[in-house]
């Protein structure tokens, strides 16, 4: 299974994928999950202790342009178009319960968009783990969808969107499942998440249809753990269980032809 999760900046996308990659984990699956969000806080939502510690493979700049043999000289530059990249996930893998996770980040310096050395390089790195692990891999992606290349869309099986019970949320989610088939992928979900009350839910579900895969309630503990930096599935079995039946129904809908 490979998944990417998207959504509107702020829904909770970093935490509804640590909380997918740990239920999956427990089920005794081998799980990988890849931060390619500018944030990079998918390592403290997993509970790894030095989070704070680890450099995101973006801001490597000595080793893209090593790979790449990139000069100096800005954007623009000629580089090279198949970098050796296959040690990278290996050198900088880090395991937090029970999850390998990766902390790709992103590109964010003005002409960050363009074809240079640093975005090829991450484009190819994602689509080569996308493509050659054999592991349940899980992307936390920033808000757009720009990180995917398209031989990462190919290796995708579905993208996931994190939606909050707001008329803003559900136009970002929206035009995201609309631009989604445009780039080839094909099986677009819904997540609800924060859910505070039947509206929301019967909001959620009028809106998104067969698109929702199933929500999360909105829960203080959840808060509470970003607050102190704990992971939200710490003595949390209710968040734990809706967790688990949104991977049941992920695993449903893409057993469907």
């Amino acid at each position: 299974m490979k998944v990417a999760i998207s959504g509107k900046g702020g829904a909770g996308k970093t935490t509804i994928a640590a909380g997918l990659a740990k239920v999956l984990a427990d089920a005794g699956k081998e799980v990988l999950a890849i931060d390619a969000d500018p944030a990079t806080n998918l390592a403290a939502t997993l509970g790894y202790d030095a989070a704070s510690d680890i450099k995101p493979v973006a801001e490597m700049r000595d080793l893209i342009r090593e790979r790449t043999e990139a000069g100096p000289q800005g954007y623009g530059k000629l580089f090279k178009l198949n970098p050796r990249i296959s040690d990278i996930p290996e050198k900088f893998l880090r395991e937090a319960n029970g999850v390998k996770f990766l902390v790709l980040g992103t590109i964010q310096q003005g002409g960050g968009g363009c074809y240079c050395p640093e975005n090829h390089f991450l484009k190819l790195l994602l689509s080569d783990i996308m493509l050659s692990q054999r592991q349940v891999v899980i992307v936390d992606l920033e808000a757009g969808l720009e990180h995917l290349g398209r031989a990462t869309v190919e290796a995708t099986d579905a993208l996931l969107v994190v939606v909050e019970p707001g008329s803003r949320s559900l136009a970002v989610a929206r035009r995201i499942a609309e631009l989604a088939p445009e780039i080839g992928l094909k099986k677009v979900f819904f997540i609800g998440n924060k859910i505070a009350t039947s509206e929301h839910k019967r909001f959620l579900e009028e809106a998104a249809g067969e698109r929702l895969l199933g929500v999360i309630s909105y829960d203080e503990r959840i808060a509470a753990a970003d607050f102190s930096g704990r992971p939200p599935f710490v003595d949390n079995p209710e968040f734990l269980g809706e967790m688990r039946n949104i991977s049941r129904g992920l695993e449903r809908a893409l057993a469907k032809k």
